[in-house]
């Protein structure tokens, strides 16, 4: 990996000032441990994938030797997990070629199994995904990429990276060119099914297909660009979540979003919300989705919308009252969620109990200006599968992106 750190003048701005990482760590109410260290840099990614094992030992991460730049063609980086039980080893288990800051190659655990892994790489000029078994080594490789996984794990959908990367860099992959790239909705490009057991894939929604569905709220102009994004499959497989979104002179560098949900075979679609400002989102369950969102009712929160029915009604309206990376803990009884940096620059993770509407403080993160735009590191937290642990990405301890064990097993209960 030829590239060097872009971070150490981070590091070195940290020293100057004599801060250390209990100073960059504000209100820390949950215990923590840093479970991956330098020189070289660490993270998961996205909030809303299976980043522990089902035993909770072992966790998965993204290794890298640079910073604060994008991902070009070229870019290697290392994927493989952490042993809690062994003094946070570090086991390698490959590469990839097909990877960004904000969701790192989907790296996650298989679900509907104990031991298999996936992730997505490119080999001979386009997107594929790798499977292998960390108990046996068992390794395979799948004709395209992944992005939300069915339950069981038997199959995966997946938009058009090529796209991403031009019209949202952080979520698209470098290396290959888009050949759709003159036309603003081609019916080529959409969303893709692909069988995880045989490799056959086929196209379910095309770009075309979704922009010929009226949108009331805020009509694109005929010069907008379409792409897809966010894409995730319902708990118990029978539907999924995406966003449409477009770019057009209205929109200027921003963009507008509707978000679609959709049966698992690409027919049944249904604008869940039609605003304009759908964000992160979670299932709570096969029927309800929470989601920051702007909806006349409240302006822009986070609300619980019933799919197929039009129903939305706010959530936690006057504690959580700024966008996050939102995840509901087993049982659904705790919302898991963090902030974007504050004027201080504090990533605040926390707790919501639902019923009650309390909200826990966790920890305050520092992330230094440096991490912005498409290379920031946001904490995206992630629980284990027994909701005692949560993992963040965070950069407060001055020593460039590393992975964070935070014990909750004190507060959720």
């Amino acid at each position: 990996m030829p590239h060097r750190s872009d971070s150490s003048l981070s590091r070195r701005r940290f020293c100057a000032a004599g801060l250390g990482a209990a100073a960059l760590l504000r209100g820390a109410n949950a215990p923590l441990r840093a479970i991956t260290r330098g020189p070289r840099f660490h993270w998961f990614a996205y909030y809303d994938k299976l980043q522990f094992d089902p035993a909770n030992r072992y966790v998965l991460a993204h290794q890298v030797d640079f910073e604060s730049r994008s991902p070009r063609g070229d870019d290697v980086i290392r994927v493989g997990m952490v042993d809690l039980n062994d003094g946070d080893r570090w086991i390698d288990l490959g590469e990839s070629r097909a990877w960004n800051w904000q969701q790192g190659a989907m790296l996650q655990w298989l679900p509907g199994g104990s031991s298999q892994v996936v992730w997505n790489d490119r080999e001979d000029g386009r997107f594929v995904s790798r499977v292998v078994d960390v108990k046996t080594g068992k390794k395979r490789t799948l004709p395209g990429p992944v992005y939300g996984i069915s339950p069981d794990g038997e199959w995966a959908v997946y938009p058009d990276f090529r796209r991403l990367n031009r019209t949202r860099p952080g979520y698209g992959y470098a290396g290959v060119v888009d050949p759709f790239e003159d036309q603003r909705a081609p019916k080529e490009v959409g969303i893709w099914r692909i069988d995880l057991a045989t490799g056959r894939e086929r196209l379910l929604i095309s770009l075309e297909q979704a922009a010929a569905v009226p949108n009331l709220h805020s009509p694109w102009e005929p010069q907008a660009v379409h792409w897809f994004n966010h894409l995730l499959v319902s708990p118990d497989g029978s539907r999924f979540i995406f966003l449409h979104r477009w770019r057009g002179p209205k929109q200027g560098k921003g963009f507008g979003t509707r978000m679609f949900t959709a049966k698992s075979d690409g027919t049944d679609l249904f604008v869940l919300d039609p605003y304009g400002g759908t964000s992160h989102f979670i299932w709570r369950d096969p029927s309800h989705v929470l989601a920051w969102a702007l909806h006349p009712s409240h302006g822009e929160r986070f609300y619980l919308y019933e799919d197929r029915s039009g129903g939305v009604e706010v959530v936690g309206e006057t504690v959580m009252t700024v966008n996050g990376h939102c995840t509901y803990l087993p049982g659904n009884r705790w919302i898991l969620n963090d902030t974007y940096p504050d004027k201080e620059r504090l990533q605040h993770l926390y707790l919501y109990e639902v019923a009650s509407g309390r909200r826990i403080p966790l920890g305050d993160f520092h992330s230094d200006p440096v991490y912005t735009g498409e290379w920031r590191c946001d904490l995206h937290p992630r629980f284990s599968r027994d909701g005692t642990k949560v993992t963040i990405d965070s950069t407060h301890a001055g020593n460039g992106r590393q992975l964070y064990l935070v014990d909750i097993s004190g507060f959720a209960k």
